[in-house]
């Protein structure tokens, strides 16, 4: 008998990564399971090559197509991992059954106003997963999931000779600017790392990684802009290690067991996703004590009291020494 199952996650990159274990502990622990998931067409990417997933369903730029599409398909259960208006729009529309994982708004809300801590101290994969837990669906403890195929393989000869014999990935990007590593800091680390470094991020981070290599000297490979986001995934994957901000990149390394370090700025990893089940000599920096983070649960343009503090006053040497201890 075929149960099934349809999952809602618009986006990000991230944020679906760690829906991973979701899909696969349905698919595998409920006798029967199709699984399709719902998602933008900017991040079907993201799930392809995933074996657990029967279909990868597109939002259309109509909503009430989307529903009309998933009407005629026809589901069991409806399992809605975003939460949003534009979900819960979906979902209502839909006759069936559905679940939604709880956002935690007020809880964040008051640690970003007030520094009042009602979070759980519960990462969000374990949120995602009590909306299965109906269907005796458990944590099977094997952390997330990211395929890759031989199409995402980037050639040698596309590197330069100098990161051959391996390297230290570093993420340049993520979506709000309060998020990311400064470009002098990432310089500094650099020129302090034992290894080569490969700099990691689409085209919008193309600037800031060229200034990185001005300032960085030697060994420094601009990666950016150059690779899709499964070509990066896959330098990732044969990294030695992986530095990065609360961004995509950190949950895929997380995906590939990588050691990951990863540096906080503005959000916090008690919001509850920091790296998941990563490499065993996985580190997260953070400046605790600020009276000022976090400032937001997203992150803002530049930071609200102009110091960015949050970031500028990391450890960036005990770090950089760190990397080289499990480098070696």
């Amino acid at each position: 008998m075929t149960v099934k199952f349809l999952i809602i996650r618009f986006s990000s990159i991230g944020d679906i990564v760690l829906t991973t274990p979701v899909i696969r502990c349905l698919k595998k622990q409920v006798e029967g399971a199709e699984i399709h998931y719902l998602t933008k067409p900017a991040y079907a990417s993201v799930l392809r090559g995933n074996p657990y997933i029967d279909r990868i369903v597109l939002l259309k730029p109509s909503v009430g197509e989307t529903i009309r599409e998933l009407k005629e398909e026809g589901y069991d259960y409806v399992i809605d991992l975003h939460n949003s208006l534009r979900s819960w729009r979906v979902k209502t529309a839909l006759p069936w059954l559905s679940f939604s994982v709880k956002k935690l708004n007020w809880q964040k809300w008051l640690m970003v106003q007030f520094k009042i801590n009602k979070l759980p101290d519960r990462h969000i994969v374990d949120r995602y997963l009590d909306t299965v837990k109906l269907f005796d669906v458990e944590n099977d403890g094997k952390g997330l999931d990211f395929f890759l195929s031989s199409e995402d393989e980037v050639p040698r000869s596309e590197l330069p000779a100098f990161l051959h014999g391996g390297y230290i990935a570093v993420a340049m990007g993520a979506r709000h600017t309060t998020k990311q590593i400064p470009p002098e800091k990432i310089a500094m680390l650099c020129r302090h790392f034992n290894r080569p470094v490969l700099l990691l991020g689409d085209k919008f981070d193309v600037a800031n990684a060229e200034q990185v290599v001005r300032m960085a000297g030697g060994n420094v490979f601009n990666a950016c802009g150059k690779f899709s986001l499964r070509q990066s995934a896959w330098l990732v994957k044969q990294s030695l290690a992986v530095v990065t901000p609360d961004t995509g990149l950190m949950h895929i390394a997380s995906a590939f067991k990588k050691n990951v370090i990863s540096v906080w700025g503005n959000t916090i990893p008690a919001f509850g996703m920091y790296p998941y089940l990563p490499g065993e000599k996985s580190r997260i920096f953070e400046v605790n004590g600020l009276s000022c983070r976090p400032c937001s649960k997203l992150g803002y343009p530049s930071c609200p009291k102009k110091h960015f503090r949050c970031m500028m006053d990391i450890d960036y040497k005990e770090l950089a020494e760190y990397v080289n201890q499990i480098t070696v």
